[in-house]
């Protein structure tokens, strides 16, 4: 049961989630509009890769980042560093690639720059695999494609739009099993209604400082 009294796992499946599915940061991005590399930005002290690599080892067992700077994330000794397979496709190219080097049959994906990130609410994403290849968030504004889980049965269809080039993320979903996570399931998650939330310019960023 969480602070506001709901009670959150009754009726989540029974999945082994370490087990099952691997955590996956895109962080390949070009970052022109914030001028630096978004991942090590800073919000109250704590680096933004710092806080989603804390949120994936409570929750994963293995953590892989896809970057087309690797030499910057040696640190991490702990993730599995890639870069991307297919070159300029994109964040449909990191989620690609993820899937690939993935050793488990599920991934969840989170864009490097996302301070909001709810454990909890991650683990209710991974919980739901198992009978579906794509469970993505989806307000109503539409689908949030980088804050999903994605099964490996979606390779080749994300392949043949990469060959196409073809880059919108969720453009594979016609061929997939795809479960839909409703804003009233999202809700006791997401209260401030920050979850989403990603920084793309200096003012996000001021603007998040002293607030999560």
């Amino acid at each position: 049961m969480n602070k506001e009294g709901i009670c959150l796992k009754e009726s989540w499946p029974v999945t082994d989630t370490k087990a099952s599915v691997t955590g996956i940061i895109l962080a390949g991005g070009k970052n022109s509009r914030m001028g630096k590399n978004k991942a090590f930005l800073e919000i109250d002290g704590t680096r933004l890769i710092d806080n989603t690599i804390n949120i994936y080892r409570e929750l994963f067992s293995e953590i892989i980042i896809v970057t087309n700077d690797p030499l910057s994330y040696l640190e991490f000794t702990g993730a599995t560093i890639v870069t991307d397979i297919y070159k300029g496709k994109g964040a449909l190219g990191g989620i690609y690639t993820g899937l690939f080097y993935s050793r488990n049959p599920y991934v969840f994906v989170s864009a490097c720059d996302m301070p909001y990130l709810n454990k909890d609410f991650i683990d209710y994403l991974a919980g739901q695999s198992g009978k579906h290849d794509v469970i993505v968030p989806e307000l109503a504004e539409g689908y949030q494609p980088l804050h999903a889980v994605y099964s490996r049965n979606c390779l080749p269809s994300i392949k043949r739009l990469l060959m196409l080039d073809k880059l919108k993320v969720t453009g594979f979903y016609r061929d997939m099993r795809v479960l839909e996570i409703s804003e009233e399931q999202i809700l006791p998650f997401n209260k401030d209604g920050r979850l989403f939330q990603n920084l793309n310019t200096p003012q996000d960023v001021e603007r998040s400082q002293n607030t999560t």
